[in-house]
């Protein structure tokens, strides 16, 4: 019986620290309520969106050298920036579905800014109560769920939540990231 348990233990592929795999591991760990998932689902994607809307509400300054672009550049750019680059390190397969959510994000955004030179709302109000909520649901999710995270994870899980739920439609689709 021993030798089943050691060949059962050599069978299973070892997951590395600071992989995608262990990150996975780790979110999915701390996420097993049906209803804290279905949270998730939703309020990640709106937390992710919100972000974005909120860092293109802050006034970007003029720089000379950017040009004609210069008004197509702005701070949610460095997050988008940084976002791929964390998730290219962790899978690059998955960093393209990322980055092409944040491209509809960022045209739901442009939209959102013709809105409100037309009269609307403010991106940044707008974004600031999307924002409000979405921490409000998670924070919900995480009180059912009844774990408490490190303080420092919970910063990671912001980063690895949106990949975490790209994961799960690729790898149902048996699509190998």
């Amino acid at each position: 019986m021993s030798k089943k348990k050691v060949e059962k233990k050599q069978a299973e592929p070892e997951v590395k620290p600071g992989s995608v795999e262990f990150h996975f591991d780790k979110f999915a760990a701390a996420h097993q309520d049906p209803a804290n998932i279905v949270i998730h689902i939703i309020f990640i994607s709106l937390l992710l969106f919100s972000l974005f809307g909120l860092l293109w509400a802050i006034p970007f300054p003029y720089i000379k050298f950017l040009g004609q672009y210069n008004a197509d550049f702005n701070w949610s750019s460095f997050l988008l920036a940084f976002s791929i680059y964390y998730y290219l390190k962790l899978s690059p397969v998955l960093s393209y579905f990322m980055l092409f959510i944040m491209l509809a994000y960022y045209y739901i955004i442009t939209l959102l800014v013709q809105w409100q030179k037309a009269g609307g709302p403010q991106l940044g109000a707008l974004c600031g109560l999307i924002f409000v909520i979405s921490c409000a649901a998670l924070y919900g999710g995480y009180k059912k769920e009844g774990k408490n995270l490190s303080f420092e994870y919970r910063y990671k899980n912001i980063l690895v939540a949106p990949l975490f739920l790209v994961h799960l439609v690729v790898k149902r689709f048996n699509i190998k990231y």
